[in-house]
């Protein structure tokens, strides 16, 4: 006990802001959180001995529940504050679409209904299929990936029976070197080689460098447009017509779609297959790889080669088509992540065409406003407008000793999630900011000014105080490069 009577050895924290222990931590001998009779005449059926230690923490139900309720409450959410994540786009999600998703007729379905009783849900996928062709241009859609980089495999694959199809499965596949990890992972996990091609200093793909590599072993160009340097590729159709002229497709990842739609349509700059990450672009929850959902859309010529099953309408009726001989095959259970298309729908139609235009326009403006304001304090790599995110750099700090690392761990350090660092790769302490088209002025004013105050913080040499932020936080920063190095995943009591 000390001299104010407080037990130290309880939970520490200031106010209501409470350093939480693990699980394991606050368990007891005996404690348990539920009360079940002992099994009569059970024989063990493992062929091993009974374990004498479960090895789950001892803890009455309440303990479990303030646990779990309090490690939520030092969780940061798009509910609570703004999320400038460049190529992640985390925006509001209309509650809404959540309510819609909710509606009995949807949430109770079972996939193995019979389809005269699942009409409404089949039309629900068929319209969004609809959209999502209208705003791309593409006319042939499937719901089915479950995840965008499961659609990055649905279209590469997709591709691939297009070659064989033709008596002739090439071996490359052609990546900036700004693309998303997923790119290459995809093309070596469909069986293809890689073969990147470098930007430009306007951060852009060297079109030269892209036709010396183009020949009759590339199969695909995987293009990310606008990039992943927050900028609009000026010179997407000429590439579509060399790949297309060499028998080739090109690939458009949509992950930045957000900064398009309603305005630009791929299949106008000459895309084949395209990939819609529908929690970036339709507002639906990030699917954390497997609850989300990743459509894609292809040209007239590669409808054929979509996986089943396909939604297809039949006069009045709509139905599944479960067996296709020149469809990829099944790439998981059922089609798709029904409640995510349910999510989508709503929010493109409470939106319509010219709300969706002005998604984009809204997008572009705020990246723009963010660029205006801060390109004073911070390095831009690539001078000009940008699309819906803006790419800085810690250039102009790192001289006083304030890295990219250290603006993050501040701004966490003043209650705003960082931004998307040391990403792209070709730009060093890049800082890449997506404000999204959700956030207010009022919210953007507020980022920049903690932004600018962080930068005068370095110009006045305060480098060390920077450094060892964020202080207010229950936990402190890592020594990350231990940490990935010598990672501790198991908790073991000492």
């Amino acid at each position: 006990m000390t001299s104010a009577g407080l037990n130290t050895s309880l939970d520490k924290g200031r106010g209501l802001n409470v350093e939480e222990n693990l699980l394991f931590e606050k368990g007891t001998n005996g404690a348990c959180g539920v009360d079940l009779p002992k099994p009569k005449d059970t024989k063990l059926r493992t062929g091993a001995p009974a374990r004498a230690q479960v090895g789950l923490p001892e803890v009455s139900e309440p303990q479990v529940v303030r646990h779990f309720v309090r490690l939520s409450k030092l969780n940061y959410a798009i509910d609570s504050g703004l999320y400038p994540l460049g190529s992640c786009t985390m925006k509001h999600n209309p509650r809404l679409n959540e309510k819609v998703a909710r509606a009995p007729g949807f949430a109770q379905l079972h996939p193995l209904q019979p389809e005269a009783t699942i009409q409404g849900a089949l039309e629900v996928i068929h319209t969004t299929q609809q959209w999502l062709a209208k705003l791309s241009g593409l006319p042939h859609v499937t719901m089915n990936p479950a995840a965008g980089a499961h659609g990055e495999f649905a279209g590469i694959m997709v591709i691939h029976k297009a070659h064989e199809a033709k008596g002739k499965v090439r071996k490359i596949v052609l990546i900036p070197d700004s693309a998303h990890g997923t790119n290459p992972a995809t093309a070596v996990a469909c069986g293809y080689e890689t073969k990147t091609i470098p930007s430009t200093r306007e951060g852009t793909v060297d079109v030269d460098a892209f036709k010396a590599a183009l020949n009759e072993d590339v199969a695909a160009l995987m293009l990310t447009n606008p990039n992943t340097c927050g900028l609009f590729e000026p010179r997407a159709k000429e590439i579509a017509d060399a790949l297309h002229k060499a028998g080739a497709y090109f690939y458009c990842d949509g992950a930045n779609f957000n900064a398009l739609v309603g305005r630009v349509r791929p299949a106008d700059f000459g895309v084949d297959v395209m990939h819609f990450n529908l929690h970036k672009t339709f507002s639906t929850p990030h699917g954390g790889g497997g609850p989300g959902c990743g459509p894609i859309a292809v040209t007239e010529e590669l409808g054929a080669y979509l996986p089943v099953p396909k939604v297809v309408k039949d006069g009045e009726q709509f139905r599944l088509v479960t067996e296709d001989k020149n469809s990829i095959g099944r790439l998981k259970g059922f089609n798709g992540q029904f409640g995510m298309a349910v999510r989508a729908l709503a929010y493109m139609m409470s939106h319509g065409a010219d709300g969706l235009r002005q998604v984009a326009e809204d997008a572009v403006l705020n990246a723009n406003y963010i660029l205006s304001q801060l390109k004073n304090e911070f390095h831009v790599p690539f001078p000009g407008y940008c699309m819906h995110e803006c790419l800085l750099s810690d250039k102009l700090q790192k001289d006083k000793g304030v890295t990219t690392m250290d603006i993050a761990k501040t701004l966490i350090e003043y209650g705003i999630h960082p931004m998307t660092v040391y990403f792209p790769l070709v730009v060093q302490g890049a800082m890449l900011i997506e404000p999204t088209e959700t956030e207010t002025k009022a919210s953007l004013d507020h980022f920049i000014g903690v932004m600018k105050f962080i930068a005068q913080k370095a110009a006045n040499g305060e480098a060390a105080e920077l450094q060892a932020n964020p202080q207010s936080t229950p936990r402190k920063r890592l020594d990350e490069v231990r940490a990935a190095r010598n990672p501790v995943l198991k908790w073991e009591a000492n």
